[in-house]
């Protein structure tokens, strides 16, 4: 049994020239996920379509761009999009429950472990979850890819084995074919650094009214790889095309998976926070960490950039910049600034209160890149 993530974008969900559902697709794609089901597969749909819908019912035939004007649209898009499947999900007996998901709420690790175990409680009730970004309150959509990063981070959620991003192109190729008839096409991605020898090059979603590029997808295998999930670009027209890739046939494009990490509180911090600032350090203290798996101590900070709070995430960069590895703080940065250098026991000293004698513990701490 695998549990399986699709994503299925707005250019798939509608129609290009009217801008109406796609319902022949739909269909299609529903069709899919509960022959899937009755193999023994437990299946999650990331879906977009909220905003494309409620340009539709409101007679809009370009998305806006302003935040407020985006977030109502997709007000009122979602419930028609939600009747929709419920009612094609209905007709074949499959119960199927909505979750809104933010990045705000993933970055939080209790809210985090609850979805986890939400998830995991539908699984065993037999019911797919269909997921999208809360567009309606959540201003970081703008930045999340049409839900490509958020198909990818639930994905690493629940572990999935497959990721499967359904898009407008049938695969990844070294250019937009849709304007260079040179374009070289991608069936295999072993690791995601290649594609930058390949010169492979992105561009922006086709429709108008979705978000997201082939940049985003890139990103979000990006994500997924790190996590152990073995992530598929294809064409979202076809979603029969999941099966066939299933049983082996090369359709689309597949990114190889790293070995998924056993330490899941140490994914989160590498695939979900948001770093908000850096710590530069020595010599001393990047070879202690990357090398023994120390944790950071004041005595090894050299530089503290950005503002942060107490747990947030920060970058650990070494002397010429390179991000090394990444961890929540003990610190904010305003206490950093006047700690960075000094042995751990004079702390309490010059802050004037005692509290942990690391800057960021090992336990916090991920490695993200081995120098030398």
């Amino acid at each position: 049994m695998n549990t399986i993530v699709i994503k299925i974008g707005t250019s798939s969900l509608t129609n290009l020239e009217t801008g109406n559902l796609a319902l022949s697709t739909i269909s299609s794609l529903i069709e899919t996920i509960i022959n899937l089901r009755q193999q023994g597969h437990q299946v999650v749909l990331i879906s977009s379509g909220a905003v494309g819908v409620g340009c539709d019912l409101l007679g809009l035939t370009q998305k806006p761009q302003n935040i407020s004007a985006k977030q109502a649209i997709a007000a009122v898009g979602q419930g028609r999009l939600m009747r929709v499947y419920d009612d094609l999900f209905s007709s074949l007996q499959q119960t199927i429950a909505q979750i809104l998901l933010t990045r705000t709420e993933l970055a939080r690790r209790s809210s985090y472990v609850n979805a986890y175990n939400t998830f995991q409680q539908l699984f065993r009730l037999g019911v797919v979850p269909i997921v999208n970004e809360n567009d309606t309150t959540a201003i970081e959509e703008l930045n999340f890819g049409d839900n490509d990063t958020l198909s990818a981070l639930v994905a690493s959620l629940v572990e999935a084995d497959w990721l499967f991003i359904l898009t407008d192109v049938d695969r990844l190729y070294s250019a937009d074919p849709r304007n260079n008839p040179d374009a070289l096409p991608i069936s295999l991605v072993e690791h995601i650094e290649q594609l930058e020898e390949l010169q492979v090059q992105t561009g922006e979603s086709v429709s108008g009214r979705g978000t997201g590029g082939m940049i985003t997808k890139i990103g979000a295998a990006k994500i997924a790889t790190s996590a152990g999930v073995r992530t598929v670009i294809t064409n979202g027209k076809i979603p029969t095309n999941i099966h066939k890739i299933l049983n082996g046939e090369s359709i689309g494009t597949q990114f190889e998976p790293k070995p998924r990490q056993v330490n899941a509180r140490k994914h989160w911090i590498a695939n979900v926070l948001v770093p908000v600032g850096q710590l530069y350090l020595d010599k001393g203290a990047v070879n202690a960490i990357s090398e023994y798996g120390k944790s950071l101590l004041a005595a090894g900070i050299t530089q503290v950039k950005g503002e942060f709070s107490s747990s947030d995430a920060v970058k650990l960069c070494n002397e010429e910049g390179e991000e090394i590895a990444r961890g929540l703080v003990n610190y904010n940065h305003i206490e950093l600034q006047k700690i960075i250098g000094c042995c751990s026991e004079n702390i309490p000293d010059i802050l004037g209160y005692g509290r942990a004698q690391t800057v960021v513990h090992r336990d916090n701490l991920l490695i993200t890149k081995k120098l030398g």
